[in-house]
């Protein structure tokens, strides 16, 4: 009887280890790259050909936002289209009033990579505000609404 809870325990004990160790897609955090990543162009509310005005488009890549500043319209819903293009990592995007630290005014939800998805922003007052994924907080840009 005795034998058989330890042989139990072990069994257990090792289905535990191997669970843990195994490598599968899924939620990391990876601290932010020590480097500043180089300047990207700016995002805008109406990127060429797109043809809508009220649509930003981000990127996470290699644990950071491309671009680190966007443009939206004030005072009108609008729509960014985020694409994470980091295979098997959860990002989003939420918006912070002013800063990283700021009131959390949306919050679009998690997905891992390689995927688009399209969020719907309510209507924000001009200002500057801070985009930021919810997994990784040192992923931070700057959104400008005018």
């Amino acid at each position: 009887m005795r034998h058989a809870r330890l042989l139990t325990i072990a069994i257990l004990s090792a289905a535990l280890v191997a669970a843990c160790t195994t490598a599968s897609p899924g939620w990391t955090y990876v601290p932010a790259p020590s480097s500043t990543p180089a300047a990207s162009s700016a995002a805008s509310a109406a990127p060429s050909g797109s043809g809508n005005p009220g649509l930003v488009t981000i990127s996470a890549v290699q644990f950071a936002y491309e671009p680190l500043t966007a443009t939206a319209p004030a005072g009108v819903p609008f729509q960014v289209s985020f694409q994470n293009k980091d295979a098997g990592v959860g990002h989003n995007i939420t918006l912070h009033l002013g800063g990283a630290t700021g009131a959390e005014l949306f919050k679009g939800p998690i997905f891992n990579g390689i995927e688009t998805r399209v969020y719907s922003v309510p209507a924000l007052d001009a200002g500057a505000y801070a985009y930021v994924c919810t997994v990784h907080p040192t992923m931070v840009g700057t959104l400008t609404v005018k």
